[in-house]
């Protein structure tokens, strides 16, 4: 059985950075990593999710 935990608060602020970029390069212009945000948009939105997703699952993530 598949036991689920809450993330640690790194991997949760490390998911939240991840997010935060993505959305903001919806609106802003972002300096140095902008071009790489823009291009990777949804990578950026698919690793958030896949860190915060293995932060739940993982007790040491």
């Amino acid at each position: 059985m598949l036991s689920l935990s809450p993330p640690r608060l790194v991997t949760f602020l490390l998911s939240v950075i991840l997010i935060g970029l993505a959305v903001a390069s919806l609106y802003l212009k972002i300096p140095t990593i902008g071009p790489t945000v823009v291009k990777y948009r949804t990578w950026f939105f698919i690793g958030a999710y896949v860190v915060l997703a293995l932060g739940v699952v993982s007790r040491s993530l």
